[in-house]
């Protein structure tokens, strides 16, 4: 257009240029000579109104106006004073991660975003408090691990007021005493008598030291009931809380784990014979109501076969048998030393299940020459020999489920099976006879052993 004014003329123009036609040139002078709105450059916007960094709030309304009320992007990209580029980015990084990512480090400090809108300074104080509350939460819980050994997820309201002193000893020097005990739920009282409880003397020491030394030396089978009679029959008097408390604050646990017992049932291979017993375990002297049974031991270096008699008088073993195989030769062996022992006028009813041992002839015999009764339970019906049941529970509780029987020879189990066995009847405490073992309560009552 500068050749069309030096020349003043359209004809010249055209000459002059070699292009173009004369209707294209009329054009570009009347396009030229049309009045424009002046453009807005974001240069000579004020930086006070429109700052360099923009306020979330404005970057919302700005994706507001354009993506939800349908705007044209450049007529709010030159309302607000912000590139077209900048609201496309606006919007991409709120699709991407929310009104979170609008916020600039001083929207951050002034506050969170609310709605579009920033918080007043109290609602931040708020938040603030708030966090800091479960901030203090998550390290009592993490103490409470860690010093008390206690599960995740411990309730804090079921904790003793030791314990909550033990937790607030660890964090008292990072928070408040007073916002670690309201959050604790213990008084102030409380607080200082227990933190006054855990600096003095233990005057349970001696007795503790006892305590464990019963547990230890009594298979850790004991509890807390026969602990207490023992004792008593050591002259220390203390109450069954404290034995229950001591134990519990040492883990002496009592380990109890159930399994699959041998079965020696191989179907009606002679008749059967009626159950004279009927559950009741009840006998006024020695030698009247034996029962039997066999159980198995299984350790890595093969099985281990019991098979024992119970007398329902006082539960003493007159005799027991032990073996790798539960044949006939078991039960017979062990019957025959038993007879042994009897008085001329003794004739107990022996009472078993209906297992295959107790059904062979050799058996049979044996019961007959000796004088004695045979009497059966049902068919696999336990309770009707419970009394002989409940002594191999006992047994294995205390003395086979609680070790580790890795590299022990069949040999030493026998051995420490005999040892435990002989420790029943002569050391081991029973709550129905006055605290006392079977041998010792039959040398109460003069009754020969």
């Amino acid at each position: 257009m500068s050749v069309f004014h030096k020349c003043g003329s359209v004809t010249k123009a055209v000459r002059k240029m070699g292009y173009p036609t004369r209707r294209t040139m009329y054009c570009w002078i009347h396009n030229e000579n049309k009045a424009k709105p002046p453009r807005k450059s974001l240069k000579l916007v004020n930086t006070e109104l429109h700052p360099r960094n923009p306020s979330a709030a404005l970057k919302m309304e700005a994706i507001h106006r354009c993506f939800e009320l349908g705007e044209s992007v450049q007529s709010v990209s030159e309302d607000i004073g912000y590139t077209r580029a900048s609201i496309y980015t606006w919007r991409r990084k709120y699709l991407q991660k929310g009104a979170a990512a609008l916020m600039d480090t001083k929207d951050i400090k002034r506050g969170p975003l609310n709605d579009g809108s920033l918080s007043s300074s109290e609602d931040v104080s708020d938040l603030k408090k708030q966090i800091a509350g479960l901030q203090m939460e998550v390290d009592i819980l993490k103490e409470t691990i860690n010093v008390l050994k206690k599960d995740p997820g411990a309730d804090l309201t079921t904790l003793t007021n030791r314990e909550k002193t033990a937790v607030i000893g660890a964090l008292k020097n990072k928070y408040q005493l007073s916002m670690l005990r309201e959050k604790l739920y213990i008084s102030k009282s409380s607080y200082y008598y227990q933190m006054k409880a855990m600096i003095m003397p233990d005057k349970y020491a001696f007795i503790r030291c006892r305590i464990i030394e019963i547990f230890s030396e009594n298979n850790c089978c004991y509890g807390y009931r026969r602990i207490y009679a023992m004792l008593l029959k050591e002259n220390m008097t203390v109450s069954e809380k404290v034995i229950r408390r001591i134990m519990k604050q040492e883990s002496l646990d009592i380990k109890i784990k159930k399994r699959r017992k041998y079965n020696s049932y191989k179907g009606e291979i002679s008749p059967a014979v009626p159950n004279i017993i009927n559950r009741d375990f009840h006998a006024d002297m020695p030698n009247l109501k034996w029962l039997t049974d066999i159980t198995e031991f299984a350790i890595p270096e093969g099985k281990i076969y019991l098979s024992a008699l119970v007398d329902c008088f006082d539960g003493f073993l007159p005799c027991w048998n032990i073996s790798t195989h539960p044949d006939s030769k078991l039960v017979n062996d062990m019957l025959d030393r038993a007879v042994c022992n009897l008085e001329h006028n003794d004739h107990p009813v022996v009472h078993t299940d209906r297992g295959c041992q107790y059904r062979w002839p050799g058996w049979i015999d044996r019961m007959e020459k000796a004088g004695l009764v045979r009497s059966m339970s049902k068919k696999g019906c336990s309770p009707d020999n419970s009394a002989c049941e409940g002594l191999f529970g006992r047994l294995k509780n205390e003395m086979f489920y609680n070790n580790d029987w890795t590299d022990v020879s069949i040999e030493t189990f026998i051995d420490k099976l005999n040892g435990y066995l002989i420790w029943y009847n002569e050391k081991r405490i029973k709550k129905s006879l006055n605290n006392m073992s079977p041998k010792e309560y039959r040398h109460s009552l003069g009754i020969a052993v």
